[in-house]
């Protein structure tokens, strides 16, 4: 094929109604947290930045604290209620963030989404407000929990769930993603109701960090292991299961190492690919590499733009939808049967 017709090839998509150069979304990481990085980012064509995580911790806790300085020996004092602390000196942990963020959409072109991550509605959710305030195209709402209770049921979970994202639609116009975990009962039900109460999009899955044991000091230790390709596959068959039965876009993120495994999120009908571990194992200028060999594969089978195969390998696009339920789950067990023989 002609370079003309390289050139000619169209990678961009759209993510929540908000228009990138191409479907490759760096996710949230520390790859955030300077403004080198995010800029070289950009400059290698990133299709947009989602930002390092704000945690409803950090606003909780830095709330109480500020609570403790404030009310501080009200009891001694009638007048202590009317006096402050010197808050020249006192670093409010979430301004930082914002303050941040606010630059960081200064110094690139692309769109940057903002990482709000928490579990219960409160107070902390206003943070949305002033995400959108400081500059975020949208918000990206990180529902990050380990359910432990037994007193606690899944569907009082999914209703907490579900009203945390009424509050923050409330309080913002921007769009909003919801990063969910694979771990719902009936996955399409749950996120039919997260589309109904104001999310635009799903983001395809959240990681679990498990930490291992050391049996030399008996402690738990914390492991961060990073995806591989191979990750890809859950998230690749839930949005081919969930695209075009749920009134959402989607993004797929865990496992994008390669231009083929954006490619496949593509076709199951994801409008972005989200990596973070690639970039961290290899670099920056991974992103430029991977986007050249997108348009090679796609000019090689005469592949115009990404929204002509987006989609195309879905559940609802495919010749055999059952592929992806009960009978693939039969076929795959089968075909073991000729190593036995």
């Amino acid at each position: 094929m002609s370079e003309q017709f390289s050139n000619q090839v169209d990678l961009s998509t759209t993510y929540m109604g908000i228009p990138l150069r191409n479907p490759l979304v760096a996710s949230a990481s520390p790859l955030s947290k300077k403004l080198d990085p995010v800029r070289r980012l950009d400059e290698a064509g990133i299709g947009a930045i989602v930002m390092y995580s704000l945690f409803e911790e950090q606003i909780t806790h830095e709330s109480r604290e500020l609570d403790h300085y404030l009310t501080r020996g009200t009891e001694h004092y009638g007048e202590a209620l009317s006096y402050f602390p010197d808050l020249g000196h006192y670093n409010i942990g979430p301004e930082p963030y914002l303050e941040h963020l606010h630059r960081v959409k200064q110094a690139v072109s692309v769109p940057v989404i903002a990482s709000l991550n928490g579990v219960s509605d409160g107070g902390w959710v206003d943070y949305a407000l002033r995400m959108q305030e400081a500059g975020a195209d949208a918000i990206e709402l990180n529902i990050y929990y380990l359910p432990t209770d037994p007193a606690i049921s899944s569907a009082a979970l999914e209703d907490s769930y579900v009203e945390l994202v009424h509050s923050v639609r409330a309080r913002v116009h921007v769009p909003i993603a919801l990063k969910l975990s694979p771990f719902f009962t009936a996955l399409p039900y749950v996120a039919r109701r997260f589309a109904n109460a104001g999310a635009d999009a799903l983001v395809l899955f959240n990681r679990f960090y498990q930490p291992d044991f050391d049996l030399d000091r008996l402690e738990v230790a914390p492991n961060l292991t990073l995806s591989t390709s191979a990750d890809l596959r859950l998230p690749l068959s839930w949005i081919a299961m969930l695209y075009g039965t749920v009134p959402v876009d989607f993004a797929l993120t865990g496992g994008v190492h390669t231009a083929i495994d954006v490619l496949k999120a593509m076709m199951a009908g994801a409008n972005v690919a989200m990596m973070t571990s690639e970039l961290l194992s290899h670099g920056i200028h991974r992103v430029s590499d991977i986007l050249a060999d997108l348009r090679a594969w796609m000019v090689e089978r005469e592949y115009e733009s990404i929204e002509q195969m987006r989609g195309s390998m879905s559940q609802r696009a495919v010749a055999e939808p059952a592929a992806f339920e009960r009978a693939n789950y039969m076929k795959v067990l089968n075909s073991f049967d000729q190593h036995l023989r």
